[in-house]
C-alpha cells in the first residue's frame, strides 16, 4: 500500500478500509502504522472497519480526518471465543471526511425494510412531511414526500457473516459494503481499497457500477481477488 497507493496519482472518491485490527497474536494481524495518513493524500472520504478498542487505541493516527458517524454491522455469528466478556456479533465502519462537509459526497441508501416499510401510507401516497415532536431533536422543516415503499437505512445493518464460505478470515460480505459503498461514491465514481483481500470491496463496488482499485500484499489473495472478478471491469494492483 504505502508503495502502490502514491504511484497511482489519483484522487478516490472513496477509501474502503479493512485494516488489521491488531488484536490478536496471529502473524498477519499487524497494523500498519501511519495508513490513515496515507490514505488523506488519496481521499476526503473513507470507511474504516473496525472495533472500538482498535479505533480509542489509534485514535491518534486519524488526525488528518474528521468522523462523521459510525455504523454497526449485525453478524448472525460470533467471531471470539473469549468466555470473560459479551460473545461479539457484530463490527464497526466509521466514516471519516477531510475539507467542508458539504463538499463530500454522501447519498443515504434507501431500501424496503424487512416484512416492508412501516407506515399509515401507501406506496405512491402523497404525504406530509412535518418537523420533529421533542424539542431535542431540532427542526427539519415542513413539505410533502411521496411514499415509495422504502426507507432510510438504518445505522445497525444485519448481514450473515462468510463463514464457511470466506476466501479472506476476515472477509467482509457484499452486503455490508454495498450501502457503505453507495453513501460515499456516486455512480461511476472510484471506490480504492488499500487492503483488498479477496476483492470483496472490489466486487461490491463492480454490482452497483462504481470503478474500484484494490491494492494487496499477499500473492496469494491478490490471485484470488482476479479469479473472482476475471469478468470485472476494475484495476487490481
Amino acid at each position: 500500500m504505502r508503495e502502490v497507493l502514491p504511484a497511482l496519482g489519483i484522487t478516490a472518491d472513496l477509501i474502503v478500509a479493512d485494516p488489521p485490527y491488531a488484536e490478536t497474536s496471529l502473524a498477519w494481524d499487524r497494523w500498519p502504522d501511519g495508513w490513515p495518513a496515507l490514505a488523506a493524500t488519496a481521499s476526503s472520504s473513507m470507511w474504516c472497519f473496525g472495533s472500538m478498542r482498535m479505533l480509542l487505541h489509534r485514535r491518534d493516527e486519524f488526525a488528518d480526518w474528521q468522523l462523521s458517524q459510525d455504523v454497526v454491522w449485525e453478524k448472525t455469528a460470533g467471531s471470539s471465543p473469549a468466555t470473560d466478556r459479551f460473545k461479539r456479533v457484530h463490527e464497526i465502519a466509521t466514516h471519516w471526511y477531510r475539507g467542508e462537509w458539504r463538499g463530500v459526497h454522501h447519498a443515504t441508501p434507501r431500501h424496503v425494510p424487512p416484512g416492508g416499510a412501516r407506515s399509515h401510507t401507501q406506496p405512491g401516497e402523497k404525504v406530509a412531511k412535518r418537523g420533529p415532536r421533542a424539542e431535542h431533536l431540532g427542526v427539519y422543516g415542513t413539505g410533502t414526500w411521496v411514499d415509495d415503499g422504502t426507507r432510510y437505512m438504518t445505522s445497525v445493518i444485519a448481514c450473515k457473516n462468510l463463514r464457511g464460505f470466506a476466501i479472506h478470515p476476515t472477509e467482509k460480505p457484499v452486503g455490508i459494503l454495498r450501502p457503505l459503498i453507495e453513501y460515499g461514491c456516486p455512480p461511476g465514481g472510484l471506490v480504492v481499497d488499500p487492503f483488498a483481500g479477496s476483492g470483496s470491496t472490489l466486487d461490491a463496488a463492480r454490482l452497483i457500477g462504481r470503478r474500484a482499485i484494490g491494492v494487496e500484499w499477499h500473492e496469494p489473495y491478490v490471485e484470488a481477488a482476479a479469479r473472482r472478478l476475471a469478468q470485472a471491469p476494475l484495476e487490481l494492483a
